[in-house]
């Protein structure tokens, strides 16, 4: 008899737990005091998966080696538009050294970047041949 009381009256407090928890549901809605999107990184996907854009921090790499002898790079935010066959299309990249702009041709190695980093700004272009022309003013 003691182990029947003890389970109605445990139903009866669970009863009373989920009328408390049920009163207590509110409808869920969105913040609509933020309008600011946060993350560490955004990908766009086609509709077969495949990335299309993205918006990433890379970050700062002190032995890495860059073409041009130098070593080191800071973080960097990096936005890529791509094409169907996976090839940066766009590329627009921004460091506390400077920022630069890559447009893809449709084969490699054409391309066109513009590019500022401390004081001096250049102008890359290359054809499909190979040739490149550099503009620094």
């Amino acid at each position: 008899m003691k182990i029947q009381r003890l389970l109605v009256t445990l139903t009866i407090i669970n009863f009373m737990l989920l009328v408390f928890l049920l009163a207590q549901m509110r409808p869920v809605a969105a913040n609509t005091e933020s309008s600011v999107l946060r993350g560490r990184g955004l990908e766009i996907v086609d509709q077969r998966g495949k990335v299309r854009a993205s918006i990433a921090v890379q970050p700062a790499n002190d032995t890495y080696r860059m073409p041009d002898g130098t070593i080191g790079y800071p973080e960097t935010v990096i936005l890529r538009l791509i094409d169907p066959n996976g090839r940066p299309g766009v590329k627009l990249q921004a460091s506390v050294q400077g920022a630069g702009i890559g447009l893809g041709g449709e084969s490699d190695p054409t391309y066109a970047r513009l590019g500022a980093k401390g004081a001096e700004s250049s102008l890359h272009l290359r054809n499909k041949d190979g040739r490149e022309q550099v503009i620094k003013p």
